[in-house]
């Protein structure tokens, strides 16, 4: 998909959960970054960057013809390619060298500027992270998505509250609550795209009603749902 401003191509990853996303622009463009819950490892010509789990929407300046190639995590997967917890990434963006070693940074950076797929080499260099999975990732993910009470999910796996907390922070960034919260507002964003009532939005993606839904948007993107459905990306 595209606009008069940049193009913007993504597509499922080989990285269980993951998407490649692509986006070039044709001209000086501010792009509302609205909170997913995920984490991107991003390169753009001569660097790479990582973007951790924003609370809000993040408003992201482009300058002409700037190309940037990305993989984009699901929920929960990031730290363990990343090695570091998501908490320490909230709402930041910062440079893959203050994770990783410089030499292996410099050495990745300067494949994916020479590489005539940018978003294949990427994505081939984080398959090739060595890595542990947490089992509890996809776990947590379906109770959230379920929204199950968090003193259920702790009692069910075995963890105090506090526990339960602290995990969260780990792999998401924030408690399972905020994690909700967000998953929920995309869900709603997804179905008013389809082009469907407000109100009908806010009963299907669990808001108490259509006064809440806007609430929530607003809060969270810090713009009203309408304008939010003008532009993607």
């Amino acid at each position: 998909m595209g606009t008069a401003d940049h193009d913007y191509t993504e597509r499922p990853s080989r990285i269980p959960g993951a998407v490649v996303w692509r986006r070039g622009t044709h001209r000086p463009v501010a792009s509302r970054i609205l909170p997913d819950g995920c984490m991107d490892v991003i390169h753009r010509d001569g660097e790479l960057f990582v973007a951790g789990p924003d609370t809000t929407a993040h408003v992201s300046l482009s300058a002409t013809g700037e190309r940037l190639t990305a993989v984009r995590f699901g929920p929960g997967t990031g730290p363990a390619f990343l090695r570091v917890p998501a908490s320490e990434l909230r709402n930041l963006r910062v440079p893959l060298q203050d994770l990783w070693p410089l030499s292996r940074v410099r050495r990745l950076t300067a494949a994916l500027d020479a590489a005539p797929d940018r978003a294949a080499a990427l994505e081939a260099a984080l398959l090739a992270v060595d890595r542990a999975d947490d089992p509890l990732v996809p776990h947590l993910l379906a109770h959230v998505r379920a929204g199950d009470p968090v003193a259920a999910i702790a009692s069910e796996i075995g963890l105090s509250e506090r526990q339960l907390h602290r995990r969260g922070l780990a792999l998401y960034g924030y408690g399972l609550k905020t994690l909700e919260r967000i998953l929920r507002l995309n869900g709603a964003l997804d179905l008013a795209r389809r082009g469907m009532a407000y109100a009908t939005v806010a009963a299907k993606a669990g808001y108490a009603d259509q006064a809440h839904l806007a609430r929530d948007v607003k809060a969270l993107t810090g713009v009203p749902i309408s304008e939010l459905l003008k532009t993607r990306n």
